[in-house]
């Protein structure tokens, strides 16, 4: 069987992240897929995203920290009833209990930073496709659009977590850059501002890309991608060891941890 294994030309923000952290892991997610396990974490991410989108379903002056507080538990009952993993994490109702008083504190420092009532979202988790002249599509959600009525194009993405330090913003912005390249290309616009609201501490990031920059996140996209592409070209998938390693559910089977990756599958 040969090592190499040839890759549909199609990239999200996320996995580019998985490679430039560490080709192992994207190789594990991309092309073994092997199964992973959601966090407790992510999966309260989950649920918050999915109740500030039902929010906006519903007229505006309803909008209410007490409105929102009242679609937490039928989100989560879809939530469990559509993910029956997800009742796994938990050891019974009191662990439950604390992990949903833990996005209701989210939700109410979403309060403090936003006014809804305010805001009419053109777009809430939507879907991007974009081809590039090279052939590489790009995917990804954004979480909110919003569009002034003097056409300003603003890009909004929700972090359940706390806000990074300046010298570690690197991976969010690429994510919102990412985001922006996908816009630029499918409008023919430059958003005016890439948001980032994160819940866990209230801080607020933004940026305002010019074109330029955009081009250059384009090229950058492209240089990830051939990257990838030498990487499954040669079938090294190498790993590498960051901090980051003790959140990885691969360990068992990562040559860091003495483990061996299982064969790659066939082309």
């Amino acid at each position: 069987m040969s090592s190499a294994r040839p890759l549909v030309p199609v990239l999200s923000p996320s996995r580019a992240a998985d490679f430039l952290q560490c080709p192992l892991l994207f190789r594990f997610r991309v092309i073994d897929r092997l199964p992973e396990r959601p966090s407790a974490a992510a999966l309260r991410g989950i649920l918050v995203h999915s109740v500030l989108e039902r929010l906006f379903e519903l007229p505006a002056e309803t909008r209410t920290p007490r409105t929102a507080l009242s679609l937490l538990r039928p989100q989560w009952e879809k939530l469990r009833a559509s993910r029956p993993e997800a009742a796994e994490l938990f050891s019974g109702e009191e662990e439950v209990a604390t992990w949903l008083q833990e996005a209701r504190t989210l939700l109410d420092r979403y309060f403090e930073m936003e006014r809804p009532q305010w805001l009419e979202p053109r777009e809430r988790e939507m879907r991007l496709e974009v081809t590039l002249e090279s052939g590489l599509r790009l995917r990804g959600y954004v979480d909110r659009l919003d569009v002034a009525p003097a056409g300003q194009i603003r890009v909004v993405d929700y972090k359940t977590g706390r806000s990074p330090h300046p010298r570690f913003e690197d991976k969010a912005r690429f994510q919102m850059f990412f985001y922006a390249v996908m816009l630029w290309r499918e409008l023919g616009e430059v958003p005016t501002r890439l948001q980032l609201m994160y819940l866990g501490d209230g801080a607020v990031r933004w940026y305002e890309p010019t074109e330029a920059e955009l081009l250059a996140a384009e090229t950058e996209i492209l240089s990830i991608w051939r990257r990838i592409e030498e990487t499954a070209r040669s079938g090294q998938w190498r790993p590498r060891r960051s901090k980051l390693c003790g959140w990885c559910e691969h360990q068992e089977v990562c040559p860091e941890f003495g483990g061996t990756p299982p064969p790659l599958p066939a082309p």
